[in-house]
């Protein structure tokens, strides 16, 4: 069965594009991007195959927008692991000090 973990369009202490603002579409999937390659660099060598991590558009009452997310099988345990553990370890900044 496939299951998704919704990661936020940058890392948790960023700062990022808001719905509405000119140029949100692109911003945001540039956003979106970085944030999917620096999570793919961190976790992807360990990454099961039934993972993965992709870049998602949502509707909203005030337009699209965008995430990162995490898809993967909650029947295969080691993809359950995978996910989980990218969401709690995810870098919280862009770079760390």
């Amino acid at each position: 069965m496939s299951d998704w973990i919704y990661l936020g369009s940058t890392p948790a202490e960023e700062p990022c594009a808001q719905v509405g603002q000119p140029g949100y579409e692109t911003l945001a999937r540039e956003e979106c991007q970085r944030w999917r390659d620096l999570l793919e660099s961190c976790f992807g060598q360990d990454r099961p195959e039934t993972a993965s991590l992709r870049i998602k558009r949502e509707e909203h009452d005030f337009g699209s927008y965008y995430e990162v997310v995490i898809r993967f099988d909650s029947s295969c345990r080691r993809a359950l692991d995978w996910a989980f553990r990218v969401e709690s370890e995810a870098p919280a900044r862009w770079a760390t000090p």
